[in-house]
């Protein structure tokens, strides 16, 4: 079995000779384009639901233990405080590069290993996490009670986006690395999006998006 760490660099490199049209230095991964999406016109869409008078985008690069997260609960909670309801406020946080996995379900995680490929660590048993510890999250995913996971933020009208460029590289990282066939890897990983998250072409697409609706930018990586 093939290991691969997936880095900013080998990230990169991949793009790089995809767009050139090469790939020799990992065979069997396609990023040609975003046809992996079933309807693109759909993320375009997905941004109409931006709202209220406070804006802010989230660039999510690393899983940067949970920051992310946390970051956009304090968005709420001090909007909040200085007079603002939830539905004057939109949080909107894009998971891109190796924040991808805070967009899948936890059977990705336990079957692809996710929690050791992107160094997420469960911190209730101290090991590399197989579920995802921010979507409903237990007792000591948080350094602190009282955070809401990606569930509840959607509840509260916070949006959360997952960057498609992403899961088709790294999607064919962890097919090389468990020799398993690219496409269906990839094809796996979008069947298990959580519910309300959108696939976006890009993160950086998102990102631009984003700033045309208004919002103000915060990087969210490590």
């Amino acid at each position: 079995m093939k290991n691969y760490d997936f880095s900013r660099r080998q990230f990169v490199g991949t793009i790089a000779a995809g767009a050139s049209g090469l790939l020799t230095a990992l065979p069997g991964i396609s990023i040609a384009n975003t046809s992996g999406m079933e309807n693109p016109s759909e993320a375009e869409a997905w941004f109409k639901k931006v709202k209220g008078t406070h804006r802010i985008v989230y660039d999510a690069t690393e899983p940067h233990e949970g920051l992310p997260l946390i970051w956009t609960w304090v968005y709420y909670k001090t909007n909040n405080e200085t007079g603002s309801p939830d539905n004057d406020i939109t949080a909107l946080v894009i998971f891109r590069h190796n924040a991808i996995p805070f967009a899948m379900d936890d059977w990705l995680w336990e079957k692809y290993k996710l929690g050791e490929a992107f160094k997420v660590k469960d911190n209730n048993t101290n090991a590399p996490a197989v579920r995802n510890p921010y979507w409903i999250p237990k007792e000591k995913d948080y350094p602190f009670p009282g955070i809401d996971g990606v569930k509840t933020l959607q509840e509260r009208g916070a949006m959360f986006c997952v960057c498609n460029m992403a899961i088709s590289v790294y999607s064919g990282f962890t097919a090389q690395r468990m020799e398993l066939d690219p496409e269906t890897v990839r094809k796996d990983w979008l069947s298990g999006i959580l519910p309300g998250i959108q696939v976006v072409p890009s993160g950086v697409w998102a990102v631009s998006r984003a700033q045309e609706k208004n919002c103000a930018y915060c990087y969210a990586g490590g």
